[in-house]
């Protein structure tokens, strides 16, 4: 972990408290400890337990893309990966950091580069693909509740959705059309050549071609695989579930007993959706706003609101720093065995 990400995690550390401060600032803060107090521990357990679940699944699917081609690789070694993504997601604008800190994990327990690359390729696909899928099942479930409580925040989920959707059909044709969207790609790019040096340019150029004939050639490796492509949507689909859950359990650990699941779930994958679109790290302040612009409707209260949206955050996002950093400075198996 360079210098640069260890001041940016103390820099999101530091601005998640000032946002819960400032979320907190008008109430009193004995309404705040007796809403704490008062929350039933049970449901709030279950909330905790989504967040652990949505972990295991992801390193359930890499041990499952790993596996069949490393015999020597550990589900520890698995279980390494998706929480070193969580913090290098949260510490880098549009999570750009996750995917790259993902690949360094699994070639440091032993996995070829290019095995380590495969599999990482088809779990972002697959990814990329269900959090389209979501967005569309939802506005299907409550699509009159979705529209009505969406409308203040309409531009940004739609950006999200758009962003998502284009990734999914620039990956496919780079699969499909490999040819014609590499020249699709070098056209859109010649703007970029205007304001920069044609040096710089030509660099950006040989490694944004080098980048897609190394995706074309990978998707080639696992484009016929649909069975395993299939349990890997199974077991995906089931992940981002219990991450859009958690909302659900916070609030009833509240006391809010008759929400309905179905449209709280929906709620979630939008806000989901619209974090991407903020590049500060976390999408912090947009994933807050966010929660209170859509959740205010279901949640009166605003010290409940409040404790609720605190909640939430520590579980889909602060947890995974600190257990990112925990897998970070841990060993591989193959290093545990040296020592031993």
């Amino acid at each position: 972990m360079t210098k640069r990400n260890k001041i940016s995690l103390v820099i999101m550390i530091l601005l998640g408290l000032v946002i819960s401060w400032y979320a907190t600032k008008d109430i009193e803060f004995s309404v705040l400890i007796n809403d704490l107090k008062n929350i039933n521990p049970g449901w709030f357990f279950v909330a905790c337990g989504c967040i652990l679940a949505y972990f295991f699944f992801e390193a359930v699917i890499t041990y499952i893309l790993v596996r069949q081609s490393n015999q020597n690789f550990t589900f520890y070694d698995a279980f390494r990966v998706p929480l070193v993504e969580q913090l290098f997601n949260g510490i880098t604008p549009f999570s750009s950091g996750g995917q790259p800190a993902q690949l360094v994990v699994l070639m440091q327990s032993g996995v070829d580069a290019g095995k380590a690359s495969s599999a990482l390729l088809m779990k972002f696909i697959v990814y990329q693909a269900m959090i389209v899928l979501n967005f569309i099942i939802s506005l299907i479930i409550g699509f009159e509740f979705l529209i009505e409580k969406v409308n203040a925040l309409a531009i940004l989920v739609a950006f999200g959705f758009i962003i998502h959707l284009v990734v999914i059909i620039l990956l496919l044709m780079i699969m499909y059309w490999h040819a014609f969207t590499k020249q699709l790609i070098n056209y859109v790019m010649k703007p970029i050549k205007w304001f920069v040096k044609a040096e710089r340019f030509d660099s950006w150029k040989a490694t944004v071609d080098d980048k897609v004939d190394t995706f074309y050639l990978e998707s080639v490796k696992i484009g016929h695989q649909w069975r395993l492509m299939g349990k890997i949507f199974v077991l995906t689909f089931f992940q981002l579930l219990f991450y859009y859950l958690i909302p659900y359990f916070i609030m009833r650990s509240l006391g809010y007993d008759n929400v309905n699941v179905l449209i709280v779930t929906s709620l979630n994958v939008l806000i989901f959706l619209v974090i991407s679109m903020f590049p500060i790290p976390g999408g912090s302040g947009g994933a807050e706003y966010s929660f209170e612009m859509l959740f205010r409707s279901y949640i009166h209260s605003s010290s409940k609101l409040a404790v609720a949206m605190i909640l939430w955050r520590i579980l889909t996002y602060y947890v995974g720093l600190i257990l990112g950093v925990v897998a970070l400075v841990s060993r591989p198996s193959k290093e545990k065995k040296k020592i031993n």
